[in-house]
């Protein structure tokens, strides 16, 4: 195999494979980036077994073949040369020749034959926008659980439908549903992968206002097609709760409050609230909401923050690190806190947005 690539094209798709490449060495082909020169253009693919990733760019073939380099030390290198076009060639043994500018490298690769092969994409299913669907994540994933034995809970949970798309994430003691009605065609229902929610993220990111990501899946994966980039990720298996029963339907006490002002106090009193259950109180009243949290290593601090609210006075105990979880990813200046009485959920939401997008967050209370 021989070809020639931009500098800048090569780096680019590099950069992008890093997330899905194994970090880990104990199948050593899974640490490197299969490269695959074909027609006028030269492909990449990296996975994980879990997660893969095949992208393209424009290069200048000699002759067609394909072979496999480290990919975290091609990244490497190939950000340190010029900007100019390099020359590939792989030999008989799998060592890559290097050319660019001055300077010559020869990297040891590997036999592609034990690279695994990735499966080829179905029908597409839905295109999505792609600004979307980076939106609908940005609003879910900090809500699924990180505990690995759940695993179940270890990813989002997908639905398209005639009425749009929906998102929900949950870790048991707080759920993100977040639903949009443009997007959503056919019916499809899957668990998607926090690690595969990352990657999109990255694969959409700069993409024009317009751009859409083609879906589909198979019995055992899911399919977002960028472009010339194709991301797979692996079906998470198992039942995801019933989030419905969760959203409260009967919260009748609302305050309303800013976005960017009770994010600051919040912030601030939680600098003295238990390290480990970061619990605060969060107190209810006419005019106002007052936040307290008290420490017997760090101290106590207590803050208030005008809003509108006309129910009965309440005190409620809260996690912080999960109100500012919401608090940071909601795009509207002013959020509404929706309570029924405080052993029961309270639920987050934007407050009077008249927008296509509904955006849910409920949050367990805690006892302090």
């Amino acid at each position: 195999m021989e070809f020639t690539v931009g500098k800048a094209d090569l780096a680019r798709e590099l950069g992008l494979l890093q997330g899905v490449v194994e970090k880990k060495t104990t199948i050593p082909i899974l640490s490197n980036v299969l490269l695959e020169a074909r027609g006028d253009r030269l492909y990449l693919t990296a996975t994980d077994l879990e997660l893969g990733m095949r992208t393209s760019c424009p290069a200048k073939i000699k002759k067609e073949g394909s072979g496999t380099i480290p990919a975290r030390k091609l990244l490497d290198y190939v950000r340190l040369l010029p900007d100019a076009d390099i020359t590939v060639k792989f030999a008989e043994n799998h060592w890559a020749s290097f050319n660019c500018g001055r300077s010559r490298t020869r990297i040891a690769g590997m036999s592609r034959e034990s690279f695994p092969e990735l499966p080829p994409m179905p029908e597409t299913v839905a295109r999505i926008p792609m600004k979307q669907l980076t939106a609908m994540i940005s609003r879910t994933m900090f809500a699924i659980s990180m505990e690995e034995s759940r695993f179940t809970l270890n990813g989002a949970l997908l639905l398209l439908g005639d009425n749009g798309l929906t998102m929900v994430a949950t870790d048991g003691h707080r759920l993100a549903y977040t639903h949009s009605t443009t997007g959503g065609q056919g019916a499809y229902r899957s668990l998607v992968p926090r690690k595969a929610m990352t990657e999109i993220t990255r694969l959409a990111d700069g993409a024009a206002d317009d751009a859409q990501a083609g879906f589909s899946g198979d019995d055992n994966h899911l399919f977002f097609e960028f472009g010339p980039r194709l991301l797979i990720t692996r079906k998470l298996t198992g039942n995801f709760p019933d989030y419905d029963r969760v959203l409260p339907q009967d919260n009748s006490n609302i305050a309303t409050v800013s976005k960017d002002e009770a994010k600051a106090a919040i912030e601030r009193v939680a600098q003295f609230a238990d390290e480990r259950s970061r619990a605060i109180r969060v107190q209810f009243g006419a005019g106002e909401i007052r936040i307290f949290a008290s420490s017997l290593e760090t101290g106590e601090s207590e803050e208030s923050v005008p809003a509108e609210y006309t129910g009965p006075e309440l005190e409620i105990g809260f996690n912080a690190q999960y109100l500012l979880d919401f608090l940071r990813a909601v795009p509207q200046e002013q959020v509404a806190f929706s309570l029924k009485d405080q052993k029961s959920a309270g639920e987050l939401q934007p407050a009077g947005t008249e927008s296509r997008d509904e955006y849910r967050y409920v949050v367990m209370p805690m006892r302090i």
